[in-house]
């Protein structure tokens, strides 16, 4: 197998299935390991259609190429390859997005995104009410902020003004000029558990109380409606800054608008005179928007009445300045098909991906057996000192009577030690909060969560065949690509004296045929030929005469190189001698040779062969090791199993 074959890998998406395997599948052993049939099989149907040798693919043939294979992987484990950080990282950076597909992240995504394509649809009006307090706050602080918008929201379900106890009460920047009042949103524009409440509340009501990252909310609901379609519009806009330019913008603008109204091109007054620069390249068009999309409710309403293609509106005004509109189009409303990809993204890049791990997570700790022992963080805050929050903490030596078990999962057991080496290698990129117990929560969270992964794949590659294949491929093939490189390609290349002395014994296979040294002009005229062939005679160049008959609108093709007489360039049946030739026919042209001089056979140079040789030395670099290879290795065929191989695989 090559290691092409090897990283091109099809995923496939199948349910679990639970294999075994018993002794009657071992097709051979290697200084002992079984290695089965069903793997031979597998690999074998995979690449039968990439074999070009015909003798390969005989059964019997191909098994030495497996066993070389096989014999490559095992000296990749003895020069411990499989423990290199660059191979570990490439492995499993695809590990996991491999095992990806069998997990039910994609479910809980695709679920997600499809609720957000539903309430994309629908906008809500709403105002809210916010406490602030940190994730990280004391309990104390939580419980006082919490008691607050308890109370808060028994006044607003009481009936008292909802906007008023806003100005009063909400911590929100600017809550005491807007009254809390959010206007209208829809899908991914506030926080993910904000969003949910405010699509649950049935208008005219309160909320729930809502925790957030930025405290506590509560939120009324006062309009939905049905979110209107994109519109595509351009405009012209001539900006103002202060009373001072006012009256000169909006004369500016009267007088576009009134070159408009005479005729004048609505995209070439945007291009001279729009202080929009982006869209007055465009002739003023603008990116298709939804409502609420903009900054700019006039030009929104404005817009939004317009239902003509082409119409055009009077001169309106808002903070931006002074504009016309023409409008263009009224956009149809995606199919959750088309936005899928999109909104799968988003889910995934999203405060929504907090909830894809949970529900995975949740999912994972029900199938394998998940067992809460010891709660870490009475332990940790005493082990772990406040230098973890500036990165600089160093890991001290966890004794066994101190070794408790935090949590199980199936027939794991993650110990103290186990955190402890954990927050040690993430300490680089930790992320760190506002408090050391926050930050604690936060790398457990992904202690836990990679933890519960890692068993996830570790089972599934032992219970799921089609994905232990598969993974089991791309792993030997990152192995073989190294091993390979170190024992072969890098030596082949750096070994410049091994590779002198190899050319040297085997120069003798590097021998130049007949050659000539010639310049060969091509006509398309055998009359154009004959003026050649006299030109040649009076001891022009080819280059001369080429440029000689260019200036009677003649075309010659000249060709000048020193080639070997069966070269598919020379004319067919060509008599190499020095001189010039006769006009030879070569499809459709006529060809005419000035051979300077006939080079006897010779060895070619170093330089001239050194690809060449490079690749010979190679394939002596991999014979003579594989030769050691399987001398240093003890491998027995069942030939019991292998008959049957045969059988089964004989077309």
């Amino acid at each position: 197998m090559t290691i092409k074959n090897c990283l091109s890998l099809i995923v496939f998406f199948t349910t679990t299935l639970l294999f075994s395997q018993n002794d009657k599948d071992v097709l051979m052993t290697i200084d002992g390991a079984p290695v089965y049939a069903k793997e031979f099989k597998r690999v074998y149907n995979k690449n039968l259609d990439l074999v070009k040798d015909e003798s390969q693919k005989d059964v019997e043939n191909y098994l030495d190429l497996f066993i070389d294979y096989k014999l490559k992987i095992a000296a990749a484990f003895d020069d411990k390859l499989n423990e290199d950080p660059s191979f570990k990282n490439d492995f499993l950076k695809y590990e996991a997005q491999l095992s990806r597909n069998y997990l039910f992240e994609n479910k809980v995504t695709s679920d997600l995104a499809k609720e957000a394509y539903d309430r994309s649809l629908e906008e809500v009006e709403a105002s809210h009410i916010l406490i602030k307090v940190d994730y990280a706050a004391p309990s104390k602080d939580t419980l006082v902020a919490y008691n607050k918008i308890k109370d808060i929201r028994e006044k607003a379900s009481a009936g008292e003004d909802f906007t008023e106890l806003a100005k009063k009460y909400s911590e929100e920047p600017g809550a005491s000029q807007r009254g809390g009042y959010l206007g209208y949103f829809s899908a991914f524009t506030m926080v993910y558990p904000f969003e949910t409440a405010a699509y649950e509340t049935e208008k005219g009501t309160v909320s729930e109380i809502i925790r957030t990252q930025f405290g506590y909310h509560i939120l009324k609901v006062t309009d939905r409606r049905t979110k209107e379609p994109e519109i595509q519009v351009s405009h012209i806009m001539i900006g103002h800054k202060g009373d001072s330019s006012m009256t000169a913008a909006k004369k500016r603008i009267d007088e576009i608008y009134t070159l408009l109204k005479q005729g004048e091109s609505f995209e070439s007054l945007a291009r001279q005179f729009s202080e929009d620069k982006n869209s007055a390249k465009k002739g003023g068009e603008l990116t298709p928007f939804s409502k609420g999309a903009l900054r700019a409710p006039k030009f929104e309403e404005v817009a939004y009445s317009m239902t003509e293609k082409g119409e055009v509106s009077e001169p309106l005004r808002t903070s931006f300045g002074w504009h016309i509109i023409k409008f263009g189009s009224r956009l149809a409303t995606p199919t959750f098909e088309e936005q899928k990809t999109e909104l799968e993204k988003k889910v995934a890049t999203g405060d929504r991906s907090k909830i894809v791990t949970t529900a995975v997570n949740s999912k994972l700790k029900e199938t394998y057996g998940f067992k809460m022992v010891t709660n870490y963080l009475p332990y940790f805050e005493n082990y772990i000192s406040d230098s973890i929050q500036k990165r600089r903490w160093e890991m001290k030596e966890i004794s066994d009577s101190e070794n408790k078990v935090i949590f199980e999962i199936g027939n794991k057991k993650l110990t103290y030690r186990d955190f402890a080496a954990f927050i040690q290698e993430k300490q680089p990129r930790l992320k760190v909060m506002k408090t050391k117990e926050a930050t604690l929560a936060s790398i457990y969270e992904e202690f836990e969560d990679a933890e519960l992964k890692t068993y996830f794949k570790n089972e599934l590659e032992k219970n799921n065949e089609e994905y232990a294949g598969t993974i089991g491929e791309y792993r030997d093939g990152l192995l073989i690509f190294e091993v390979m490189n170190n024992n072969i390609w890098k030596k082949a290349k750096n070994d410049t004296i091994g590779l002198q002395e190899f050319y040297n014994k085997e120069k003798e296979n590097y021998r130049w045929k007949e050659r000539i040294d010639v310049a060969l002009v091509s006509a398309t005229s055998e009359k154009v030929a004959a003026r050649v062939q006299e030109m040649f005679k009076t001891a022009m160049t080819a280059e001369e005469i080429k440029a000689k008959l260019f200036e009677e609108d003649i075309t010659l093709i000249v060709t000048k190189d020193t080639l070997e007489i069966d070269s598919n360039i020379l004319p067919e049946n060509f008599n190499a001698k020095r001189g010039i030739s006769e006009i030879y026919r070569d499809e459709n042209s006529y060809v005419v040779a000035n051979v300077k001089e006939v080079l006897a056979p010779s060895i070619k140079d170093f330089e001239d062969v050194k690809g060449r040789v490079t690749t010979d030395y190679q394939n002596k670099l991999e014979k003579d090791w594989m030769q050691r290879l399987r001398s240093g290795h003890t491998v027995k065929v069942n030939k019991k199993t292998l008959k049957k191989v045969i059988k089964e695989l004989k077309p």
